[in-house]
C-alpha cells in the first residue's frame, strides 16, 4: 500500500490529523491496534478548550458538540468551606470550555472519515516503523494473519506514551523531561445529576477533590490518593462518604449520591520529549508529552500539535516548502511548555504533597485566595484555562 502520511493510532491526535490533511487534499491511512468499539467506548478526559472547540466546528465535525456539549463561562475554586467564581467567559472576551467526553469527539471523528472514505485499519498486530530517515518510510504491521506494508512519505506517531513510534527513534536522539507525582486520581462516573453546572475544583485537608460532569444525567468526580490505591478498598459507601467530606461547603452544597457505574485511578506524571520528530516521523499528542490532568489540557495539546503538522504537510505539497516541517518541534514545544507550566502550577496548587505542614497549608490557601480574588489572578488563569492560542 501506498499513502502520503501513514498515522500510528486512531485516538484524537491521529484521527484529527487524518481529518484535516483530508481537507487539505492529503492522502492518509491510520493503522490501529485497537478495536473500533474499543477507542469509542474508551472513557477519557471531557474538557475541550476553546480553540478546540473552534476547530471542530470550523472543519465540519462539530455538529453533535454544539447539541450536546457544555459550555461552561466559569469555574469554581473551594477551599474552606466556601466556592469561589472565576468568570472565564468574562476575562477572556467571550471564550469558555465545554464539556464533552473524548470518546464522543472519537466517534464524530471516526465517522467522518469513514464518511468521506478515509482508510482506518483497526485491530492491526505486530506494528513496526522502518525507514524513519529515508525518503520513503515504512510502516509494518500484520493484520488477519496476513503481513501488511504501507510505504509513505512522512509518518505520524499518535500512538500514545505506550506506543512503538517513539522508542523505533534511535537511541540519544530525544530527550526526556519527566516529574511523576506521589499521587493518583481515583475517579468515577455515577448516575446523578450534576449539582452545579460548572467543575467545582475543591483544595482541602484530606485531599483534592474535583467535580464535573459528562451529561445532565452522568456526574464524573475524582479524589487525590495513593498511586498504588486498592480499588477494593473503596466501595461505594465509602466513596461518596469521601466525597461529600471534601466537597461539601457551609452553604450546604454537595455532590448528589447515585449508583457508580465505573470507577478507577488514574497515576499523574509531567512528561515532554525533545524533539517530537526525527527524519520522516512526527509525534504528536501523548507519543510526546502528557500532562497531569488538573487543567484538562490532554486532548487539547493533542489537537493543538496535529493542526500545526496538517498546515506543514499541506505547505510541502502545495509549494514544497520544507521549513514548517523543519520548525514542527520547536513551534509545538513553545506552547506545550507554557500549558506544562499551568498544569503543574494548578497540580501544585491545590494537592496535599508528602511532607507538607503548616506553612504548606497557609501558603496554598493564600495562593487561591488571591487567585480568586484578584482580576489579575483570575484573567491569568482564565486564558491558560480556555486555551492559549494555537497558532
Amino acid at each position: 500500500m501506498r499513502t502520503q502520511v501513514g498515522i500510528v493510532g486512531a485516538g484524537p491526535a491521529g484521527l484529527m490529523l487524518s481529518h484535516l490533511l483530508h481537507l487539505a487534499g492529503v492522502e492518509s491511512v491510520i493503522l490501529e491496534c485497537r478495536s473500533r468499539q474499543y477507542i469509542e467506548d474508551r472513557v477519557r478526559a471531557g474538557v475541550l478548550e476553546q480553540g478546540t472547540v473552534d476547530l471542530m466546528k470550523e472543519t465540519g465535525v462539530g455538529e453533535r458538540l454544539e447539541r450536546e456539549g457544555l459550555r461552561h463561562d466559569g469555574v469554581w475554586f473551594s477551599f474552606g468551606g466556601r466556592r469561589h467564581r472565576v468568570n472565564l467567559s468574562e476575562l477572556t472576551g467571550g471564550k469558555a470550555i465545554t464539556v464533552y467526553a473524548q470518546q464522543e469527539v472519537v466517534r464524530d471523528l471516526v465517522k467522518a472519515r469513514l464518511g468521506a472514505g478515509g482508510q482506518i485499519v483497526f485491530d492491526v498486530d505486530d506494528l513496526s516503523v522502518h525507514g524513519l530517515d529515508s525518503k520513503i518510510p515504512k510502516i509494518r504491521y500484520q493484520k488477519d494473519g496476513t503481513e501488511h506494508e504501507v510505504s509513505c512519505d512522512f509518518i505520524a506517531g499518535c500512538d500514545g506514551f505506550h506506543g512503538v513510534c517513539r522508542p523505533s527513534t534511535p537511541k540519544g536522539v530525544i530527550a526526556v523531561y519527566e516529574r511523576v507525582y506521589p499521587f493518583a486520581w481515583l475517579g468515577i462516573l455515577a448516575e446523578a445529576a450534576p449539582t452545579s453546572d460548572e467543575v467545582v475544583y475543591t483544595y482541602h485537608e484530606r485531599g483534592f477533590a474535583l467535580f464535573s460532569m459528562r451529561s445532565p444525567k452522568i456526574t464524573r468526580l475524582y479524589l487525590q490518593c495513593a498511586p498504588e490505591e486498592d480499588l477494593t478498598q473503596w466501595p461505594d459507601d465509602r466513596i461518596w462518604k469521601e466525597m461529600r467530606a471534601r466537597m461539601q461547603t457551609e452553604d450546604g452544597w454537595a455532590p448528589a449520591i447515585g449508583p457508580v457505574i465505573q470507577k478507577g485511578v488514574t497515576g499523574m506524571r509531567s512528561f515532554v520529549i525533545e524533539p517530537m520528530q526525527f527524519g520522516r516521523l512526527f509525534l504528536a499528542g501523548d507519543a510526546a508529552h502528557i500532562v497531569p490532568p488538573t487543567g484538562a489540557k490532554g486532548l487539547n495539546l493533542a489537537v493543538s500539535d496535529v493542526r500545526v503538522l496538517s498546515r506543514a504537510v499541506e505547505a510541502f505539497y502545495k509549494s514544497g516548502r520544507h521549513d514548517l516541517l523543519d520548525e514542527y518541534s520547536a513551534t509545538c514545544l513553545r506552547r506545550i511548555w507554557k500549558v506544562q507550566r499551568f498544569s503543574w502550577w494548578m497540580t501544585s496548587m491545590l494537592h496535599l504533597f508528602p511532607g507538607y505542614d503548616g506553612f504548606d497549608h497557609r501558603r496554598q490557601v493564600a495562593e487561591l485566595d488571591y487567585v480568586t480574588s484578584s482580576r489579575a489572578g483570575m484573567t491569568s488563569l482564565a486564558e491558560n484555562y480556555v486555551g492559549l492560542p494555537m497558532d
